[in-house]
């Protein structure tokens, strides 16, 4: 559990955002500002941010600058046994994870999800929520699984990926396709 002083936030896109967030935590604005809060505060960082690819860049920013990045896995979240969850991983409330399940790094599992027993979940995902992914399937690197979308068992789903809102995966999704519909069909190819 980490201290409340030792809470901040991280934007260096918001041109206008205020000093604080909340009225409480600090808005930190540039590299300077972080590292500053890193000699006083220890230098772990969480990703509070959606989207895989900005979920990548800001890890990766912020660990070139001497930032040690870090899970938070939400107490109200059920997880199984036999479970690997990648550094950096955020796991919101009420997400269920069953077992024998591999998460990648800094993945975020989002409020209402399920992902079932055996799958294996590269770096980077994203499952949105109410997302459900069952059993044995795999999802590639900075794959995206739409809010209340259904990932059937035994499924393969590439990388850099978008599963579309109420999609149901029933057959593999190659890399780079964006995919949407009951039951799932090609709507692009994601760059």
């Amino acid at each position: 559990k980490t201290p409340i002083e030792q809470v901040a936030f991280y934007d260096d896109v918001t041109s206008a955002c205020p000093s604080r967030i909340f009225e409480q935590f600090p808005i930190l604005k540039n590299q300077r500002d972080l590292q500053e809060f890193f000699n006083l505060h220890g230098n772990d960082f969480v990703l509070g941010l959606g989207g895989t690819r900005y979920r990548k860049q800001l890890s990766e920013k912020v660990s070139s600058w001497g930032g040690n990045l870090v899970s938070a896995i939400d107490k109200r979240a059920s997880v199984g046994t036999f479970i690997q969850i990648g550094t950096g991983s955020t796991v919101l409330s009420q997400a269920c994870i069953s077992n024998s399940v591999q998460i990648g790094k800094a993945a975020l599992i989002y409020y209402n999800s399920v992902i079932t027993h055996d799958c294996i979940l590269g770096d980077f995902v994203e499952i949105s929520p109410g997302a459900t992914v069952l059993g044995r399937s795999q999802i590639g690197d900075l794959t995206q699984i739409g809010a209340n979308a259904t990932v059937l068992s035994n499924i393969k789903v590439g990388q850099n990926c978008i599963i579309g809102a109420g999609a149901v995966v029933t057959k593999n999704v190659p890399d780079n396709t964006v995919v949407a519909g009951v039951p799932a069909k090609f709507m692009r190819h994601n760059s």
